[in-house]
């Protein structure tokens, strides 16, 4: 065996110790819910051992989760069948909620986006996995913490979100107005958010049709809740949005829009 080999031995055995043999019986019945523990040991590998030793190699989930799945004894009956279990878990999670908050100015024409780490990625509204049994507004302050370093927490009000289905993962986000514009915003994450920034609203699609005047921003899981944000400035009652037309996206918001 090659000393390589031997330190991946030797590393797939302590994130084995690590993440998964200290689950709960209850995690370990769910092949969906210990590949959540696998995603956690593979961003351990690549943030943490990789910078520590650069020559191991870098391994895209699916390759990482082959490996552990092989080595971790109480993995190994999953193994024979590892794709279909990694497709699983990538469906299953695409259907887990989600959650977090739209952060607006005190004017109510700007929001906070964030950026993913790659190059390529879009920009999104702060939000992530509600976990097992975390109330929304919880779990909402606590990924918009961990993504862009802002407490919101005691600005949420319970009664103020947008909600949305796609692909079958339901999203929740609160509307969050009066963030200072001047507030230092630093990721809590690694290797997750690379940029945090304000937008106009008008800028964005979504939100204005009439706007051509600026570069496109790419933007991912934005433009439903936008739509619905600009009835709610407009004045739109929710009464009037269901009774004209039945919505996957419903409106709680019982702010008022200053004037």
């Amino acid at each position: 065996m090659s000393n390589d080999n031997a330190n991946m031995d030797i590393i797939l055995e302590d994130l084995s110790s690590r993440f998964i043999l200290n689950l709960p019986d209850n995690e370990l019945s769910s092949v969906e819910r210990v590949c959540f523990q696998v995603e956690q040991a593979h961003w351990y590998y690549e943030d943490f051992i990789r910078q520590e030793n650069p020559t191991l190699p870098s391994m895209v989930l699916r390759s990482f989760s082959a490996k552990l799945f092989a080595a971790c004894p109480l993995l190994q009956r999953w193994s024979h069948r590892h794709e279909e279990a990694f497709n699983d878990f990538v469906k299953y999670k695409t259907s887990v909620p989600v959650c977090g908050a739209i952060l607006l100015n005190s004017t109510w024409d700007k929001c906070v986006l964030v950026k993913g780490w790659k190059s390529n990625a879009p920009w999104g509204f702060p939000r992530g996995k509600i976990n097992e049994n975390e109330p929304l507004v919880k779990c909402a302050a606590r990924e918009v913490l961990e993504e862009t370093g802002y407490n919101c927490e005691e600005q949420i009000i319970p009664e103020a979100f947008i909600t949305s289905t796609s692909k079958e993962q339901h999203v929740t986000l609160f509307v969050v107005p009066d963030v200072p514009e001047d507030y230092n915003f630093v990721t809590r994450t690694r290797k997750e958010i690379s940029k945090i920034e304000w937008f106009y609203l008008g800028h964005l699609s979504g939100f204005s049709e009439e706007d051509d005047t600026h570069e496109p921003i790419r933007t991912w899981g934005v433009s439903p809740f936008l739509a619905q944000l600009k009835h709610q400035s407009n004045g739109t009652r929710l009464e009037q949005l269901d009774a004209a037309e039945p919505r996957p996206l419903v409106l709680r918001l019982q702010l008022s829009k200053p004037r």
